[in-house]
């Protein structure tokens, strides 16, 4: 019975010992993030059986447990995870959505001042400190403009920034779950399949730093060890081994960062669609993609059209010299990015065909030997033709035009970005004042002999360019004597109509590239002449064509004017930023919530803890005091 007895109190000993000693790692980890509550996990012995029933024998330690559970632990990471992600969308929106939003670094400002100028212009047309007015504001605009991409360009550059600082947290944490793989698999094979909580705690506390940076999913394996998978559901971690991934210059856009994995001697291109949904190194991506991008473009296509339709209107006057109008602005380009493993030396011409039509999408030209399709990034839509474009058969698509070259081999390809470049490029092509368009190139007359009412217009210039050659030569209109309402056309010009026109009163009479419009009734023999405007320093007429571009609706397929449609970049811009500010504030309560909860079941509750000191100390007291007694009757036993 003493040995019985004594062995009880031992069991009990120590099983009170392992919960004391577990109660005070509780309580020292209280402020370890990531430390879950351990618990001892305790069994009865089996008992001994007797002609009078079953006796006890003591008590075991099963296991020490960690408090844990895994749907909550898993709930936690997918909702930090989404939160990262909003949260670094946010970040980097509301920096462009200040910009775009100022009232007095936007751009609005700059293209006031600007259309200000050119109706100063216009109401002195002759007069140089005006137009000088005039080419200081447009070189503001012009600047305003570049400063606005620059600092798109800056946000491009620290998303690439962090991207690559990101990729390399994330290489380091992948490696650190490797580990504590195999320093888990090792260590509870040592001891009989137990597990190493601590270990296993630090593995959670990593794993779910990854998920703050990258959308992650977690598979556990038999032998205890966590396999990680991200994007498509490419292996980052498998069992002891991870994998590395690469921020590398994407193909599509070498000035772009993108994410790889490296497999062996591949490298293997991750989705950024896929890396989007979660982490902050998705958010980043978001941004790039859904905002960063439609920005700039939109930005550069506010540019472009404001510099074509300010050009070919320029084109139709005349300046101080006497001159037709040349280019007012030098407007970007389309850039044009070889696919990666384009034949070296191949190209394709890209032009704008109609700024009207242009949007903020990127497109893909593609050659497969036999067809060529250009295809729109934003939605996928695609227009295909037989063979490669050529001058006589472009293939044109939302105002883009291209004409291929022989150059072009099959399975060649190349990204198309139409205004990517067009803030950024934009620039003022002349710098002499006298060289401002403001007149109009034409000069209508009306003889002085003329004897009805007849009256000509001031005349207009066709907007088909380029002009007319014989624009500004000189044409007599002379009505029939006797008077017959017909009137015959002489004068130098292609196309000229024949005599014996039919006059009806304000009508459009065109030839030579202009129209014109006689009202009134003519007399037989009046004459009236259409020829150069000399000396029309003092006219206006293109100044206010040019002027009222302000309010003409030229872009978005002649639905907005070019403040309508930045305004709408700015909507845009700002309706994200809010729509993000208030998910993410959601989100954040989320992961509060979530968190909160996993405190309350796995956390340290230092009351708890000092309560359970108490109790144990007790039962370790009273399993010596069984000791004790074991050992008196023992004593007993020897002395009979």
């Amino acid at each position: 019975m003493g040995n019985s007895l004594l062995g009880i109190g031992s069991s009990g000993l120590n099983t009170a010992q392992a919960n004391l000693l577990t109660t005070g790692h509780n309580i020292s980890n209280v402020d370890t993030p990531g430390f879950s509550r351990q618990r001892v996990i305790q069994s009865a012995n089996t008992a001994s059986a007797s002609g009078s029933g079953f006796v006890g024998t003591g008590v075991h330690v099963e296991t020490v447990q960690r408090v844990y559970n895994q749907f909550i632990v898993s709930q936690a990471l997918q909702t930090q995870t989404k939160s990262s992600q909003l949260d670094a969308y946010s970040a980097q929106i509301s920096q462009i959505d200040n910009m775009l939003a100022d009232s007095s670094a936007g751009l609005t400002p700059g293209l006031q001042n600007f259309f200000t100028g050119v109706q100063d212009v216009a109401n002195n047309p002759a007069s140089i400190p005006s137009r000088q007015a005039l080419l200081s504001n447009t070189e503001a605009l012009v600047t305003r403009f570049q400063v606005m991409d620059q600092r798109l360009t800056e946000s491009r550059e620290s998303v690439d920034a962090q991207l690559t600082n990101s990729v390399r947290e994330i290489n380091s944490l992948a490696r650190g779950i490797a580990n504590l793989n195999q320093s888990i698999t090792i260590a509870e094979s040592q001891a009989a399949n137990q597990p190493a909580n601590d270990l296993l705690d630090q593995r959670d506390a990593m794993t779910a730093e990854l998920g703050k940076l990258i959308d992650t999913s977690i598979v556990k394996q038999d032998d205890g060890s966590h396999n990680v998978f991200i994007g498509n559901g490419q292996p980052l971690v498998v069992g002891t081994e991870s994998l590395e991934l690469k921020a590398i210059a994407s193909p599509d856009d070498p000035e772009d960062i993108t994410i790889a994995l490296a497999s062996g001697n591949n490298t293997i291109l991750l989705s950024e669609e896929r890396l989007q949904s979660g982490g902050s190194v998705g958010g980043l991506l978001a941004f790039r993609n859904q905002t960063l991008d439609s920005a700039q473009n939109a930005l550069g296509r506010v540019a472009i059209g404001l510099a074509q339709n300010f050009n070919d209107q320029h084109r139709l006057g005349q300046d101080l010299n006497g001159d037709l109008g040349g280019d007012f602005f030098n407007v970007p380009g389309p850039k044009t990015i070889p696919g990666f493993g384009n034949t070296a030396g191949s190209d394709i011409t890209v032009s704008i065909s109609n700024v009207g039509q242009l949007t903020t999408s990127d497109y893909r030209f593609d050659y497969d030997g036999t067809n060529s399709t250009l295809t729109r990034l934003s939605d996928n839509t695609s227009v295909n033709i037989a063979g490669l474009p050529s001058g006589a058969t472009p293939l044109t698509f939302d105002g883009v035009r291209i004409d291929g070259s022989a150059a072009v081999n099959a399975n060649d390809s190349f990204i198309i970005q139409p205004t990517r470049n067009g803030a950024k490029n934009l620039s003022l092509a002349i710098s002499d004042t006298l060289k401002i368009a403001a007149a109009a190139p034409i000069r209508t007359d009306a003889a002085f002999t003329n004897a009805g009412t007849g009256t000509i217009s001031a005349g207009s210039v066709n907007q088909s360019l380029p002009l007319d050659p014989n624009l500004q030569q000189p044409v007599t209109i002379t009505f029939h004597t006797p008077a017959d309402g017909q009137f015959d056309v002489t004068g130098t010009g292609t196309g000229l109509p024949a005599n014996n026109q039919a006059f009806t009163a304000g009508n459009d009479i065109s030839f030579n590239g202009f129209t014109v419009q006689i009202s009134g009734a003519p007399a037989a023999g009046d004459v009236f002449t259409i020829g150069p405007n000399s000396n029309g320093n003092s006219d206006n007429r293109n100044a206010l064509l040019l002027g009222g571009l302000q309010t003409q609706n030229t872009l978005l397929n002649g639905t907005a004017s070019y403040q309508s449609t930045y305004g709408q970049l700015v909507s845009q811009v700002g309706n994200k930023t809010r729509e993000l500010d208030v998910t993410s504030r959601a989100q954040a309560n989320l992961v509060t919530q979530t968190n909160q909860t996993l405190q309350s079941l796995s956390g340290v509750n230092l009351d708890e803890e000092a309560a359970n000191l108490l109790r144990y100390q007790q039962a370790f007291q009273a399993s010596g005091k069984i000791i004790e007694i074991s050992n008196t009757l023992f004593d007993t036993l020897l002395r009979l």
